[in-house]
């Protein structure tokens, strides 16, 4: 497996990627992710490839330069002599895959996590400069000829949203198998172009996790104490966690807010906090550990997702629904992800319609008890081991049906 997301972050590739490789080394398979990392590292199934000293889009590593990031995997793989090729990404380490690949003619699978077109002009630093190095990268590893995209989708307004979504369809197109999260995302990458075997398969949390969580029980909340918020997630702009902070300064209810991730948009946050007098009611933590995560939503009362338009399907939304949190999300399109009972879409996406929904909350506190417990009567759809199998049949028709050019 090879991604450019650093693994030990928080971060729904890199979740996902570490649920699949438990899963399937507790069924015998010999899995090694290669990655970025930032330390030394002794673990044999995990190989660090090289990064750029300096530059850290979000405060993350940045596998760097191409042409050595390339170098590393191909020797890699050679000394692994792996069966199949599984990429999680679309940028560098993801360009180095697809080359060493085709060089060692093993079958290649992609999943394709995320919206590279949001990605693109949200996170990475000088979104002109750095969208056209990629682009101009992505053409020497993949061929774009005879690639149209459809401009007539909300998504594909601008020039450079179609040049990402050329190269998004371009990348899926060289795979043997197309792995995508959600249904809404899979519809996207094939209106605009994949024609290659697609299949669906939800991510998961890691059955290690899911063990250490049978215990959790429903949330209680009689609405005299504070109800406490939990928002997780990268940090920048296409998380939108400013809409979240902004709903807050409308709701009555007393409130205990805690927030959780590290990015781009960490200093933004905090200064909002401070301008908005918000100090004694939102405690921000930064990035911690998974096991840090776990352990707050048992403590919460509710989790919100602010991201809107971007997201395809967030893994810390499975983990919520793993510790029976109740959930409130803000994209129509992430209703596939949630529990129908153990959720609450807001009306609309904006500072106001997640308000609403907040203060129907707060002022119906029977509703807390009842959306956990149809979460976690419905916790075990978070887990890896329900999508296994339908990965591995993912893995035999690539072997079974692999062709190079």
């Amino acid at each position: 497996m090879l991604t450019d997301y650093y693994l030990p972050t928080l971060g729904g590739a890199q979740t996902s990627i570490k649920a699949q490789k438990e899963a399937l080394q507790v069924l015998g398979h010999q899995v090694t992710v290669l990655c970025p990392l930032t330390e030394p590292n002794d673990n044999p199934d995990i190989i660090g490839l090289p990064t750029h000293p300096f530059i850290k889009p979000g405060g993350y590593p940045l596998p760097w330069s191409p042409r050595r990031v390339y170098k590393a995997t191909l020797s890699a793989l050679q000394e692994i002599k792996p069966d199949i090729i599984h990429v999680h990404s679309e940028m560098f380490v993801a360009f180095a895959g697809i080359r060493a690949a085709h060089t060692l003619k093993i079958p290649l699978v992609q999943t394709m996590h995320g919206r590279l077109d949001v990605y693109m002009s949200k996170v990475l630093p000088v979104p002109t400069i750095t969208t056209s190095i990629y682009e101009r990268l992505h053409h020497r590893t993949m061929s774009h000829q005879g690639v149209h995209i459809k401009p007539g989708q909300p998504y594909t307004r601008t020039r450079a949203a179609r040049n990402m979504w050329r190269s998004m369809v371009v990348q899926a197109n060289t795979a043997d198998q197309v792995i995508v999260p959600s249904a809404h995302f899979a519809h996207k990458l094939q209106e605009q172009g994949v024609y290659k075997p697609l299949t669906i398969i939800s991510n998961g949390i890691e059955p290690s996790i899911t063990q250490a969580l049978t215990h959790a029980e429903a949330r209680q909340y009689d609405g005299t104490e504070p109800l406490r918020i939990m928002w997780c997630g990268r940090v920048s702009p296409e998380k939108r966690p400013l809409v979240f902070l902004g709903a807050l300064t409308q709701l009555k209810a007393p409130l205990q807010v805690n927030m959780y991730g590290d990015g781009m948009a960490l200093n933004q946050v905090k200064e909002f906090i401070a301008h908005h007098q918000l100090e004694e009611k939102v405690t921000v933590h930064g990035g911690v550990p998974q096991s840090e995560v776990l352990t707050a939503m048992q403590e919460n009362h509710v989790f919100v997702s602010s991201s809107h338009d971007f997201d395809n399907q967030p893994m810390v939304m499975l983990e919520a629904i793993a510790t029976g949190l109740p959930i409130i999300y803000c994209d129509p399109d992430l209703a596939e992800v949630v529990p129908p009972a153990g959720a609450l879409c807001t009306p609309n996406p904006h500072e106001q319609g997640l308000a609403h929904t907040l203060n129907r909350l707060a002022s119906a506190p029977e509703m807390v008890q009842k959306l956990s417990q149809a979460t976690l009567d419905e916790r075990q759809r978070a887990q890896q081991t329900n999508f296994t199998d339908k990965l591995l049949a993912v893995y035999t028709a690539a072997l079974e049906n692999h062709t190079r050019p």
